[in-house]
């Protein structure tokens, strides 16, 4: 699907507002599933597909300060000061040397909570799979440079699904599981997930 043949309602769709990130982390990470992330990719270094969008399918939750395997967990330091500050803005970094990782900030500012975008079922045609989280940015062409980026304004937003004529809705089962690819409280029930569908990461060790 190239950029002209996307459906205009996506971008027209409402843009989530702060007041939707400003809330507890795991009500975040569950509301995220079934919405829209799109990164609005008008400049110089892109070809035709210029617009680049998916329907969220999997969320991991990070409880900042209280979570031994969340990067604020040791409090404020250059890197996770956004962690720190007003919800709605995006958390990137780079795992392996060569995976960026998109995280949503929640909860209150001053208080730390994120959620990991782990996979997204894909509406445009995408350079790659959005299965995963670093495919899932490589795909959308984000990088360490939308670090700190407020979601509410743009380029990168996400919005409310759109209607079914146009193609995914909000209608799925939600299923939980223990966290993937972490040591510390890797036993905690913090990934959603859409349940049955195909673009989930993989499949996990326990689902609730």
């Amino acid at each position: 699907m190239t950029e002209a043949q996307i459906d205009p309602r996506i971008l027209r769709a409402p843009i989530l507002p702060r007041s939707f990130y400003a809330r507890p982390t795991v009500q975040v990470a569950r509301a995220l599933l079934g919405k829209i992330l799109v990164h609005d990719r008008l400049g110089p270094g892109f070809g035709a597909e210029r617009r680049a969008a998916g329907r969220i399918v999997e969320t991991e939750a990070y409880l900042g300060t209280a979570d031994p395997a969340a990067h604020a967990y040791r409090g404020v330091t250059t890197r996770t000061r956004v962690l720190f500050g007003p919800p709605g803005h995006a958390y990137v970094y780079l795992i392996y040397g060569m995976y960026n990782c998109l995280n949503v900030v929640a909860e209150a500012e001053g208080t730390a909570g994120c959620v990991l975008i782990r996979a997204i079922e894909p509406i445009t045609s995408l350079e790659g799979s959005g299965s995963g989280p670093g495919r899932l940015t490589r795909a959308l062409g984000i990088t360490l440079k939308h670090n700190g980026q407020d979601l509410t304004r743009g380029p990168i937003t996400i919005r409310e699904p759109i209607d079914p004529e146009a193609g995914p809705t909000a209608v799925f089962e939600t299923a939980v599981s223990p966290r993937i690819g972490i040591r510390q409280a890797a036993d905690w029930p913090l990934r959603f997930f859409v349940r049955g569908n195909a673009h989930v990461s993989r499949s996990p060790r326990r689902i609730s």
